[in-house]
């Protein structure tokens, strides 16, 4: 079937509701809303090795997501939802930074044909900033060229539903030193993200937030265990943040509180 869904059809907001006593975050509940216009969508995850997770780089299914947020994601909505034929794809990279995207973005991004896009990316730009910064590009053109493969995936399919994930890092491990730093390096870049969310009608998912009150509970490198990259943990938390924001535009997520 055709993955080009009208934007009245595909984007629609719901309202999201408290939870009931003993529900949580993901529990069920009893109607499931599961329109047709919803059935088929492929569903895209790009960044760096956040979202890579090790994931396989053939078609064993066993492997093709990885092992982070992204395979929570999919594992999830594909359990719960397997009448809606989704296709899910990750196509993260370690070390990844924007111009990297950029590069790579006809044959890991435009040539899957994504109904929902979601993007992490800005760590590497940042440690590039910090480790290089003669040559590391500025913020200018992390925004620049952000901006280019968002507007490449629009010109492609105007009812892209882009996810943007602000980056992140905390002082955990080698990112201690120099910590402020990589602290006003990345917030500079989720204040970017945040902007092109607004240009482009975006989800924002605000990773940050969720790990922080994680870290009121537990000691940051429980859930972030080199300042960098999440643990099995963390990335569940990111997962979840994932769905409760994303759920307000895909109707078929109000199955989850």
């Amino acid at each position: 079937m055709s993955h080009r869904l009208s934007k009245r059809a595909f984007l629609k907001t719901i309202v999201v509701t408290g939870l009931a006593p003993g529900q949580t975050l993901f529990q069920p509940v009893t109607t499931l809303i599961s329109p047709a216009e919803e059935k088929g969508l492929v569903f895209l995850f790009q960044g760096d090795s956040i979202t890579d997770g090790n994931r396989g780089r053939n078609t064993d299914p066993n492997h093709i997501m990885g092992h982070g947020y992204a395979f929570a994601i999919a594992s999830r909505i594909g359990a719960d939802f397997p009448e809606n034929d989704f296709t899910f794809y990750n196509r993260g990279i370690s070390g990844n930074r924007v111009p990297d995207l950029q590069k790579r973005w006809q044959t890991d991004t435009l040539a899957l044909k994504p109904n929902v896009l979601s993007i992490l990316i800005g760590v590497n730009d940042t440690a590039f900033s910090i480790d290089k910064p003669a040559e590391a590009p500025g913020l200018d053109a992390f925004e620049t060229g952000y901006r280019d493969i968002l507007t490449q995936s629009k010109q492609q399919n105007p009812d892209t539903l882009f996810v943007l994930g602000l980056p992140f890092v905390y002082p955990v491990g080698k990112r201690a030193e120099n910590w402020e730093l990589w602290r006003d390096a990345v917030a500079k870049r989720q204040d970017v993200v945040r902007k092109l969310a607004q240009e482009f009608d975006a989800v924002v998912v605000d990773y940050p937030a969720a790990l922080d009150k994680g870290i009121r509970q537990k000691s940051a490198d429980y859930w972030i265990w080199d300042g960098i990259h999440p643990t099995i943990f963390g990335h569940e938390l990111m997962a979840r943040e994932w769905i409760k924001q994303v759920r307000s535009r895909l109707r078929f997520l109000k199955k989850y509180r």
